[in-house]
């Protein structure tokens, strides 16, 4: 009798191993399944962890405070121009041996759509937003970091390159998807209200307003109409009626007098944050492409893309719920698929 019991007492401290065991295992799983997850947030800080209105970009050591009007007369350089539009000129710059690019407002009839580009970069430095450099509010010119592959649209010619070709791997694209949908997150949920992109009536304007980094990353750089949602006035904004009219806003949303009725900007209806996640399943598909691998990642991701494509912006999800499903499918697929880990990161 004395026999069993002992040997019953011995027992227990082998299961509490084993528990203990499975317990240390699952929570190396969580950890694993949480770095997967924050892939796409390794650039938090690409330029260091500066103070506010400060910067730091390339090989600069130490964060310096945005230039001013005085720095940025004398001390920027412009090289060429790299861009025009109707709100601003854009232009390759040099600062103390640094690439940055220069925007002027064009016209003073965008004065208001200029200062309010500025106001937001201002406002929403960070990891999901073009580094700010210098301003000369005096002048209508503010200074960027330059990214030398430019805007999204450029991805597929980017890929293409000898060099970038071993990046042209689902991996890459789903993570730049996902920061897609992580920057349209930030935008709603901003420290200074919950702003949505006026400025995206097609796919090819939409990415347009993104640029692509060096490191193959994506960042916000043309803020210039971002309004405010007023929840006080019904949730909705009023954006201009050459944002509105394009074929990628949801239907609901074209306008809705017929094409008999003369056109006028203020008739067109308002919209919130849901016209922007109307968009997610289009830029996803362009930013996948056709890559091995993209085909299965649009599977896991057809349910909340059908979500997204709901006639009524009410029942389609928020961008919050949107980036935890795209967070799941990246980390399950990462999973699955190890053996390359992370080298399509640079």
């Amino acid at each position: 009798m004395a026999k069993g019991v002992s040997s019953a007492s011995r027992s227990v401290p082998v299961v509490l191993v084993c528990l203990g065991a499975l317990l240390f295992a699952n929570v190396l799983i969580y950890f694993y399944i949480e770095s997967l997850y924050q892939i796409s947030e390794t650039h938090v800080s690409p330029h260091g962890d500066c103070p506010p209105r400060h910067f730091k970009m390339g090989t600069m050591k130490n964060c310096s405070p945005w230039l001013q009007c005085p720095a940025v007369r004398t001390e920027v350089r412009k090289l060429k121009m790299i861009g025009q539009g109707a709100v601003k000129q854009v232009f390759l710059s040099e600062w103390r041996g640094h690439k940055v690019a220069v925007s002027k407002l064009s016209s003073l009839e965008y004065r208001e759509d200029f200062l309010h580009g500025l106001a937001m970069l201002q406002a929403l430095q960070g990891p999901h937003v073009v580094l700010l450099v210098g301003l000369c509010v005096e002048d209508h010119t503010f200074v960027t970091e330059y990214q030398p592959l430019g805007s999204l649209l450029n991805l597929d010619s980017v890929l293409e390159q000898e060099k970038y070709r071993k990046l042209d791997t689902w991996r890459t694209r789903l993570r730049l998807a996902l920061e897609y949908v992580s920057a349209l997150h930030y935008l709603h949920n901003s420290p200074v209200g919950t702003r949505v992109m006026c400025d995206s009536n097609d796919l090819g304007k939409t990415l347009s307003q993104f640029l692509l980094t060096s490191d193959f990353h994506l960042v916000a750089n043309d803020l210039d109409a971002l309004p405010a949602v007023e929840r006080a006035r019904g949730g909705l904004v009023k954006c201009g009626g050459r944002e509105l009219r394009g074929e990628f806003v949801a239907p609901e949303q074209l306008w809705p007098h017929g094409e008999g009725a003369p056109f006028r900007d203020e008739l067109m209806p308002g919209y919130d944050e849901k016209t922007d996640v109307w968009k997610i399943p289009d830029v996803a598909r362009f930013l996948l492409g056709r890559v091995p691998g993209g085909d299965v990642a649009h599977l896991h991701l057809f349910q909340i893309h059908g979500e997204c494509k709901r006639k009524d912006p009410a029942s389609r999800p928020s961008a919050r719920d949107v980036l935890g499903v795209y967070r799941t499918v990246y980390a399950n697929m990462m999973k699955d698929n190890p053996s390359a880990g992370s080298r399509d990161m640079l």
